[in-house]
């Protein structure tokens, strides 16, 4: 069942956003009240009045809080959506968040006469229709999709006060919320019945597991052990930002370091490390977290054995009255790590407490994920590298964030990009995780073009092959889905659009097909393709053209656009001419005559050469036929033109060959235009060297094939690449004159998805 909820009439469309829908992948969060019936009836219309005003003010707060956008108020239910403007990655986690907070507000206000109102929350994650001129410029959109209809079954198997999520979202949320699973529940319309989960609550920040080998990264690795032993040695501070996309590897990268790099110059190195969970319940929780590290407090030590570790760790480094009146300051930032007073006057003792450690011996302060931490966290970083600069001390800085993150003082430090791993280095790793998955070692060669290079899509891979998804189709993994759509989001809507309109084309990407697909002016879409080069999302190709980086992000750029809007793009940039045959040296003779004929928008035919003659004359068979087919499209027997190929070259096999398609054709009888004929052969079949001596020597004349008066134009020809793979083809000048140009060797295509160079 699908259901759609229409909130406003009047759209507002941005003129920014040149794609006014998107089909996304959102978390839909439905609330409602148990026993609102009976309520109802026994209360004063007033007091109803005064009831629903206080549930749905605290509702809404909660929900605005963690991001959402209320789509409906139905009666006492609330619908709202997650990912619906944007989209983090964590769209289902914060729905369950705030899912789980509106409980407990709602638990902690007395509302009318002090009745409590229990509620049941379900939530799930699934595709809908979202109209973003509505939704970007703030109002209530549109959303259509059968998850809607999904998390309001949910709600109502959800028990009072519980939050109830489908497979999906469990899935989206696993190792970030305590889940309980529950038995399946049946659902109008839905066979079998619908595996169902409870959230208990937010997950307490661990480390990640890095138990296998890191594959590549040696230059990055040696760079950075040399840029933090010289701040150590030299006793001048640096900063150093780890920055790649979602999946790079960088945490891995981090874990690496804290393990390899013990001493420099025989002293030993002290590491404390913070990680960022995703919005974190206070906003100093990582620095919490590194003092947690640094005292070696673990979460389930009670407050006599916290106040006993910190006093231990700080007593070698302060004052015994000092220490008498840290101490407490620092016990309650650790218990509410939060923006008040207190908490800034505990992240101050903490940042004095690592200077005082770094003074002792050399440190270095890492925090991962840093995009994810708020801006107090960022100023507490900037203070204490500015006072350990000031003093000389040996310590290092060392941050792992995203690239579109924006640090909120820009400062020292230097930046270290990670790139997509080598296509050796790629096979090795997926080779190694295959084999310690238990799945066959051949998939190395299906896998390796979806990975793009990224680690952490290497794994995802694999995880769900092992979680029971299909070799032979191979989708897309939900975590890689999420994670590439995050980085779609972080653009603006022109360079959204770009590579929306350029994930519907296939092989490389041309300046001219996406202004063509999108309806632009010639050159519009040339500065976002720039933009989108230098975030890392596309590779200039040697060819005029573009590759996605990621071949993850051109099937969700794609998946992205509604069907229709799908087929438009497809059909506009049809007449685009392609990045591997648009010819560099066009002359405007040929492009006027071009014109005349219509020959520039019509479809090259291909003609096999192994299927023109079994022994030898194959492009002189080829050069015959493209000279029969003159202006007028007549390919029968006509008498020799002033400037026509021999008549030995023109009694060879291909006249046959051109002769056929007109005798089998049912409209040969009509009058044609010149047809453009691609000639391609397989490496081994003709040799450049072959194709450029039998090229049709020019009449006395000096006028070419076509008898339009131009010098016969020879077989130009480029060194063959690697693969060997030729082409001739007719790519915009007048009939008769033919290039052979190199092209690259094809890659085949997995599951739908077109390669990317």
């Amino acid at each position: 069942m699908t259901t759609s909820i229409i909130v406003d009439t009047q759209r507002i469309v941005t003129p920014l956003w040149p794609v006014p829908q998107e089909r996304r992948i959102v978390t839909v969060l439905f609330a409602d009240i148990v026993g609102s019936t009976a309520l109802v009836d026994r209360l004063d219309p007033e007091d109803v009045r005064a009831l629903q005003r206080a549930y749905f003010d605290t509702v809404a707060g909660v929900l605005h809080r963690w991001q959402g956008v209320v789509e409906k108020y139905v009666g006492d239910a609330v619908m709202a959506l997650f990912g619906a403007r944007h989209s983090d990655g964590f769209d289902a986690y914060r729905a369950v968040r705030a899912g789980l907070e509106i409980q407990a507000a709602l638990d902690r206000r007395p509302m009318v006469d002090g009745i409590r109102l229990r509620v049941r929350v379900g939530v799930a994650t699934g595709e809908v229709v979202v109209d973003l001129g509505d939704v970007v410029t703030g109002g209530h959109g549109v959303a259509s999709g059968a998850v809607i209809t999904t998390a309001a079954r949910l709600q109502e198997y959800a028990a009072p006060g519980a939050v109830a999520l489908c497979a999906a979202t469990a899935r989206a949320t696993a190792g970030l919320i305590t889940q309980r699973q529950l038995t399946p529940v049946p659902v109008a319309g839905r066979v079998p019945p619908v595996p169902v989960w409870h959230a208990v609550g937010p997950v307490r920040p661990g480390a990640d597991r890095h138990d296998g080998p890191l594959i590549g990264r040696r230059r990055e690795l040696a760079t950075i052990r040399d840029q933090l032993g010289a701040a150590i040695r030299d006793r001048t501070p640096r900063w150093i930002s780890l920055v790649g996309p979602t999946g790079s590897g960088r945490s891995r990268l981090l874990h690496e370091l804290t393990r390899g790099l013990t001493t420099v110059d025989g002293l030993p190195v002290r590491w404390c490390v913070a990680t960022c969970q995703p919005y974190p319940d206070q906003v100093l929780a990582p620095v919490a977290h590194l003092l947690r590290g640094l005292a070696g407090i673990r979460h389930s030590d009670g407050p006599a054995a916290v106040h006993d570790r910190l006093v231990a760790a700080l007593t070698p480094l302060l004052p015994p009255t000092r220490v008498a009146t840290a101490v407490p300051a620092l016990q309650r930032m650790l218990t509410t790590p939060d923006g008040s007073a207190a908490a800034l006057a505990g992240a101050a003792i903490c940042r004095e407490v690592l200077l005082r450690l770094a003074a002792h011996r050399p440190l270095i302060v890492a925090v991962d994920d840093l995009d994810r931490a708020a801006p107090a966290v960022s100023r507490f970083l900037h203070a204490l590298f500015s006072a350990a600069t000031e003093r000389g001390l040996p310590l290092a800085l060392l941050t792992v964030h995203q690239p579109q993150w924006t640090d909120t003082r820009p400062g020292p430090a230097r930046q270290m990009t990670i790139g997509p791993l080598a296509t050796v280095q790629s096979g090795r790793l997926l080779r190694h995780l295959l084999t310690r998955a238990g799945q066959p070692v051949a998939l190395v060669d299906r896998l390796l073009p979806l990975v793009g290079g990224r680690p952490g899509h290497a794994t995802a891979y694999v995880t769900s092959l092992v979680d029971g998804a299909d070799p032979a189709v191979l989708p897309l993994p939900e975590a890689v889905r999420r994670a590439v759509g995050a980085e779609l989001d972080h653009l603006d809507g022109e360079r959204r659009a770009v590579l929306m309109a350029a994930g519907t084309l296939g092989g490389l990407i041309s300046g001219a097909a996406v202004d063509r697909a999108l309806g632009w002016t010639p050159g519009r879409s040339a500065p976002a393709l720039r933009r989108l080069v230098a975030a890392g999302l596309l590779l200039p190709h040697h060819v005029d053209g573009y590759a996605f980086a990621a071949p993850a992000l051109r099937q969700v750029a794609a998946e992205r656009l509604p069907r229709a809007l799908r087929t438009v793009f497809q059909r506009r940039a049809a007449g685009a001419p392609h990045p591997d045959t648009v010819r560099r040296d066009a002359n405007p003779l040929d492009q006027r005559v071009d014109a005349v004929n219509g020959s520039a928008a019509r479809s090259a035919e291909i003609v096999r050469l192994d299927t023109v003659g079994a022994r030898t004359g194959r492009l002189d068979a080829v050069f015959a036929a493209l000279a029969s087919a003159g202006p007028g499209g007549d390919t029968g027997t006509t008498a020799p033109r002033r400037g026509s190929p021999t008549p030995t070259m023109a009694a060879r096999p291909a006249a046959s060959m051109a002769a056929r398609p007109a005798a089998s054709s049912p409209g040969a009888s009509r009058t044609v235009g010149p047809r453009r004929l691609r000639a391609v052969a397989s490496a081994g079949d003709v040799p450049p060297t072959s194709a450029a001596s039998r090229s049709p020597a020019p009449s006395a004349g000096g006028s070419s094939p076509g008898g339009l008066g131009r010098p016969a134009a020879p077989i130009r020809t480029t060194p063959a690449s690697s693969a060997g793979h030729w082409a001739l083809a007719d790519d915009g000048t007048a009939p008769g004159v033919v290039r052979a140009i190199p092209r690259p060797p094809l890659i085949r295509r997995l599951d739908g998805l077109p390669a990317s160079a």
